[in-house]
């Protein structure tokens, strides 16, 4: 599984690559793109996830458990 942050600086890598090229690489981009809509997808999901566990927090529905 891909983590946030490994998935984030995917996204990263592949904008300073289109952003420091002279001119497009058309034999790269269709793997920079999937690669990139992969990341993002794991992004969002991420996201998606700690927003919902702190709405569900700070509502007092999901208290975080208590160390042993």
């Amino acid at each position: 599984m891909t983590t946030f942050k490994e998935a984030y600086g995917t996204l990263q890598k592949h904008a300073a690559t289109l952003r420091d090229q002279k001119e497009p690489n058309i034999d790269d981009l269709l793997q920079v793109v999937t690669e990139s809509v992969s990341a993002y997808k794991v992004c969002q999901e991420r996201i998606d996830a700690v927003e919902k566990a702190l709405q569900a927090a700070l509502s007092g529905e999901g208290a975080a458990p208590q160390p042993k």
